[in-house]
């Protein structure tokens, strides 16, 4: 598995809830991820380098980009903003969109599915990627298969972020 260039625009609160991970961590594991799923995209998506945005933020900026975007004004934990159909040009990475994630309701959900936060984040950066790469969940059938999958993608590097994961 070759794993692509990705140019990450990374981005985390100056709150007393701080990123475990870190964006070097964030940079290796999309990374990896992306190059695991090469063989499921479709060839649009498939690309040599990508280009994408993480921003974790508080409950309170994610409440107003989702009021903004989905007219529901009230913390959730992560949203997906995917760039769309683009012109393919050489030597520019592909760019995928936007993945923001609430850090406090990312640990309110780590301490009620009895995990740590770094498995909660991965699991909500897993399932905000997928939405980049075009998965959705319409139904409950999909949901299943997304979450499942999102598992899988976590479940594969854990030793790539000194096995923060567990905690």
């Amino acid at each position: 598995m070759a794993v692509p260039e990705l140019d990450l625009a990374y981005g985390a609160p100056d709150l007393p809830l701080a990123d475990p991970l870190g964006e070097n961590a964030w940079l290796l594991l999309l990374g990896q991820w992306l190059g695991h799923l090469q063989g499921e995209l479709p060839g649009e998506l498939q690309a040599s380098a990508y280009s994408m945005g993480l921003q974790l933020c508080a409950d309170q900026e994610i409440a107003a980009l989702n009021g903004s975007w989905r007219h529901k004004p009230e913390p959730t934990d992560v949203l997906a903003f995917p760039t769309g159909e683009q012109l393919p040009l050489p030597g520019v990475p592909l760019e995928l969109g936007d993945i923001v994630i609430s850090l406090e309701t990312a640990s309110r959900q780590a301490l009620s599915h009895g995990h740590g936060l770094s498995h909660e984040l991965c699991f909500l950066a897993s399932h905000g990627l997928l939405h980049l790469l075009g998965w959705d969940h319409p139904d409950e059938e999909q949901l299943a298969a997304m979450l499942l999958r999102q598992e899988q993608l976590i479940e594969l590097f854990p030793a790539q972020i000194g096995g923060n994961l567990a905690g």
